[in-house]
């Protein structure tokens, strides 16, 4: 493997051409034998090769790691960058779970647009992480394990080294007389990954020899599989949802069968920016919410959000204290309105019509709608809308006086169609719901976990 090495991360430099390069560094025999062999190959120095290495100021040792590792790439001639993290010690995760999320936070933040992010995971960690899921109780698309290449912050996690053995490396790093940092952490049998490591594989290499490769082998099947899952669930949900509101039609997601609705949930969860949904409660969804239809609003609470029923769409919505029913404001209309559940309100190009009072609804309301020579109630409009119960009460009123001029975005008055017919201007409502849904789904979903030790 000394110069196998080296070859392979050529040939997989030629296939992958990424226009920047930069390595994930922790100092380890791992990551050494990564950034060392790179350093051989001008088509990586070509490509601006540098090393990032994350400092988690977990360990008293952790400033002379970071020494070690400015000493090895200045020998080598190659770049580095030591970010300074602080590790969440109370966030619930555990601190293995944290120092990744850190680490990883820390490397996409100083990546490059486009950089590629080499990192030392191999078929080794490969194999462990498949048997960490399994016992998680993880589903096929986490049993595909690592990825060979994912979406990083701006950039793309490369995994160059997922059909190499820790003792390959470890044989190229003896060879080359390469210096290396041993994290006491590695070998520590309180942490999942070091026991299962230590006392799990061995058992079972002793036993099969080829056991990494053939667990290895079953992750890539296990993602293949995953992929052809996703695709189906993505064509079935474009079947069942209503993009205009994020609904899902509860007809033609029970025309699906259960194990297909399931994922179909889930992906249209995730878009949302929901947490991962537990399996009890898909079983829930599906007594609760999809169950034959009642007159009443039925709902899922978990996590963030709120998953309801109402007239055959399911919708998901943060879950947002209840609201104070007595808030009123002043609004001069020139600046965007903060509502008190985190909507807003803004009036486009320009107000110019004096002031007004912001509300909600207290019962009563009544409008005057363009074209109408009477004044219509409020609660039947919204009624006849469609507009679900629970967001009618949280539509904004917008008031002139005694004259009740919108609600919200979805309905004008006569008047302030006739005052402002000239100038165009218009109010425009943003809602929490739409709020939660831009920000937490699209392209920057989370990325999937990853169980690599300190250092690698």
């Amino acid at each position: 493997m000394n110069e196998c090495l080296v070859q392979h991360l050529k040939s997989a430099l030629e296939a992958t051409q990424p226009s920047q390069l930069a390595v994930a560094f922790s100092g380890g025999v791992d990551s050494s034998a990564l950034l060392h062999a790179l350093s051989q190959l001008p088509a990586a120095r070509a490509m601006g090769l540098r090393a990032l290495h994350v400092d988690h100021g977990l360990h008293e040792e952790s400033p002379s790691w970071a020494r070690h590792c400015i000493a090895m790439c200045t020998s080598w001639q190659v770049p580095v960058q030591i970010l300074h993290v602080d590790v969440a010690r109370d966030s619930g995760l555990g601190i293995e779970a944290a120092a990744r999320d850190a680490r990883y936070a820390a490397l996409a933040h100083a990546m490059q647009p486009g950089e590629w992010l080499a990192t030392a995971q191999h078929q080794d960690d490969q194999a462990e992480t498949l048997l960490l899921r399994l016992l998680r109780g993880s589903g096929t698309a986490a049993l595909g394990a690592m990825r060979s290449t994912r979406a990083l912050g701006t950039g793309t996690l490369w995994r160059p080294l997922l059909s190499i053995t820790r003792a390959d490396l470890r044989r190229y790093a003896d060879a080359r007389a390469l210096r290396w940092i041993e994290d006491s952490a590695n070998a520590n049998p309180q942490f999942d990954r070091s026991w299962l490591r230590s006392e799990v594989m061995p058992l079972l290499t002793s036993r099969w020899p080829h056991a990494n490769s053939a667990i290895s082998q079953s992750a890539a099947l296990l993602a293949d599989d995953g992929d052809l899952i996703a695709m189906q669930a993505e064509c079935a949900l474009s079947l069942c949802i209503n993009r205009t509101d994020f609904t899902l039609q509860t007809l033609a997601l029970l025309n699906l069968g259960a194990a297909l609705r399931a994922h179909v949930i889930r992906r249209w969860l995730g878009e949302a920016g929901a947490e991962p949904i537990p399996r009890h409660l898909l079983a829930t969804i599906e007594s609760t919410l999809l169950g034959e239809p009642t007159d009443t609003v039925a709902e899922v609470r978990y996590g963030r959000v709120i998953i309801r029923r109402f007239r055959d769409r399911l919708y998901v919505e943060p879950a947002v204290p209840a609201l104070d029913r007595e808030w009123s404001a002043e609004w001069d209309g020139q600046q965007a309105l903060t509502l008190p559940d985190g909507g807003e309100l803004t009036i486009v190009p320009i107000w110019t019509g004096g002031p007004l009072q912001v509300s909600y609804r207290q019962g009563g309301e009544r409008i005057r709608l363009p074209g109408r020579s009477h004044r219509h109630s409020v609660k039947n409009l919204l009624q006849e809308s469609g507009i679900p119960p629970w967001q009618r009460s949280r539509l904004p009123l917008v008031w002139q006086g005694d004259e009740l001029l919108a609600i919200a975005d979805l309905v004008v008055s006569a008047r302030f169609v006739e005052l402002h017919a000239t100038t165009g201007e218009r109010i425009q409502w943003r809602s929490p719901r739409h709020a939660f849904q831009t920000t937490q789904s699209g392209p920057n979903a989370p990325a999937e976990p990853q169980f690599a030790p300190t250092s690698s």
